[in-house]
C-alpha cells in the first residue's frame, strides 16, 4: 500500500494548491519504468517524513487536465539538468528564465 496519497484533477486544487505544508507531487504514469522504480522510494520518504513533507501522486494518464496545466521544462548540459522551468509563461518571461543560455 502506498504511503503517498493519490490526487486527481478534481482534488488537485484542495489537496495540493491549498495544502498547508510543503508537498511534493509525483507526476507518474503506469507505462513509465522510472516512475514505477521511484514509487517505493517516494512511499518510504513519505512514511518517514510525514511531519515535514507530504508526497502525493498524480497519474497523468488518468488526470490529463492537471498534467497539462503544469508544464515542466528542463535544460540539459553535459547530460545533467542545469535548469528547471515550471509553468506556462509568456515569451519574455521564458527568455528571462533562459537568459544564461541565450547570451
Amino acid at each position: 500500500m502506498s504511503s503517498a496519497k493519490a490526487v486527481t484533477d478534481a482534488s488537485f486544487q484542495t489537496d495540493v494548491l491549498e495544502h498547508d505544508k510543503p508537498i511534493m507531487v509525483d507526476f507518474w504514469a503506469e507505462w513509465c519504468g522510472p516512475c514505477r522504480a521511484v514509487s517505493p522510494i517516494l512511499d518510504k520518504i513519505a512514511e518517514e517524513n510525514s511531519d515535514k513533507l507530504d508526497i502525493v501522486k498524480l497519474n497523468v494518464d488518468d488526470n490529463p487536465e492537471t498534467a497539462m496545466k503544469i508544464p515542466a521544462m528542463y535544460v540539459f548540459r553535459g547530460g545533467e539538468v542545469v535548469k528547471r522551468v515550471i509553468g506556462a509563461k509568456p515569451k519574455p518571461a521564458l527568455e528571462a528564465d533562459l537568459a544564461e543560455f541565450l547570451a
